[in-house]
């Protein structure tokens, strides 16, 4: 299969590009295209045939759930049997932007979508693109993101490219996302509301805005079951090809623990790579040491973190060690990523 890589630059000038991806989206095919969270990978979530399609795209177990990309608040209506009060706030507060909710599907939603759950998971994207692509395709959307399954999540188009090349017809270049890692993922179906994949919306937002106690269960914890409610829950994720490992502690002891270990590392013929901070990237002496932003903003640790885990794949290293991060909400976005990629190798020192 041949794959058209096409530039959008502003909506009005790209109305052309975007209504010939929503026409593959129709006719049951799949398409990459850019949210400002990640590059998502989308087909239409009521046909069956185009859930399979996005499945063997992605090379992902068909139990892990896919998100439904709607473009307007009304087409939850037809997705779902009961929006709660709490989910109602959420969403006119949040959406459009990088928020997922979890609701009791309606009998429109196929159970592939699903992994089989009586549940659907459902987010209103703010980018524009994504946006128009959802109205001309008429259509909710059904997208995980566009990479190879257990890949570090594509943040550029040319993520997509080196995973989906010649397994796609169609990605849609909009440049580098904004956000960087996924939406967060709220389970509204139960009492009190669950979070159970972090992202840029924290708890502590949520709380304020919905007027009740949100739980956080960033564990791999799968339905009675045994699917995940959520995309991300069950399988190894975001995962460079290096092995991995994530070292919490004080800078200190964190940068003198690596360099330990990088030591050894080198003892034994091995190329290591560290993610560092910008604060930290004098502290390492390994082969390569990268900064994914700066402590300062996290937001910059966000939206660099899978474009360093990609990039270290083409550093050819043996072994990459990682600062952790603790403490701020929006570290626990990070550090859920950093946790999956590292396949849990983490070392508290």
């Amino acid at each position: 299969m041949e794959t058209k890589l096409v530039k959008i630059h502003q909506i009005e000038e790209s109305l052309e590009e975007i209504e010939e991806a929503a026409r593959l989206i129709q006719q049951g095919e799949v398409v990459a295209f850019p949210t400002e969270t990640v590059y998502g990978l989308g087909g239409n979530g009521l046909m069956e045939e185009a859930v399979r399609k996005i499945y063997q795209a992605k090379g992902r177990p068909s139990d892990n759930p896919l998100i439904l990309h709607i473009s307007d608040i009304d087409m939850i209506e037809e997705l779902t049997e009961d929006v709660p009060d709490t989910a109602r706030k959420a969403m006119e507060c949040f959406w459009p932007g990088p928020m997922t909710v979890i609701l009791k599907k309606s009998d429109k939603v196929p159970r592939c979508v699903t992994g089989g759950l009586e549940t659907v998971a459902v987010r209103m994207p703010s980018d524009p693109t994504a946006r128009e692509l959802i109205r001309r395709a008429e259509v909710p959307i059904a997208a995980p993101s566009a990479n190879t399954s257990g890949r570090p999540s594509p943040t550029k188009a040319e993520h997509v490219w080196e995973d989906l090349n010649g397994k796609i017809p169609m990605i849609l270049d909009g440049g580098p996302v904004k956000v960087g890692v996924e939406s967060t993922i709220i389970d509204f179906t139960v009492d009190p509301p669950v979070i159970l994949r972090p992202g840029r919306i924290t708890r502590e937002e949520l709380e304020n805005v919905i007027g009740c106690e949100v739980q956080m269960n960033t564990s791999l914890k799968a339905s009675d079951k045994g699917v995940p409610k959520a995309p991300g829950m069950k399988y190894k994720h975001y995962a460079p090809k290096a092995r991995m490992i994530l070292v919490l502690g004080s800078p200190e002891k964190t940068a003198a623990k690596i360099n330990e270990m990088v030591c050894e590392s080198h003892k034994l013929g091995h190329k290591a790579g560290v993610i560092a901070t910008d604060e930290s990237l004098g502290a390492y002496q390994a082969d390569e040491v990268v900064s994914v932003g700066t402590r300062k903003n996290m937001e910059t640790v966000m939206s660099g973190l899978y474009d360093v885990l990609r990039g270290f794949d083409k550093k050819d290293v043996d072994i990459i060690y990682s600062e952790g991060f603790e403490g701020e909400p929006l570290e626990e976005a990070v550090m859920n990523r950093l946790v999956k990629a590292a396949g849990h190798e983490i070392i508290r020192v």
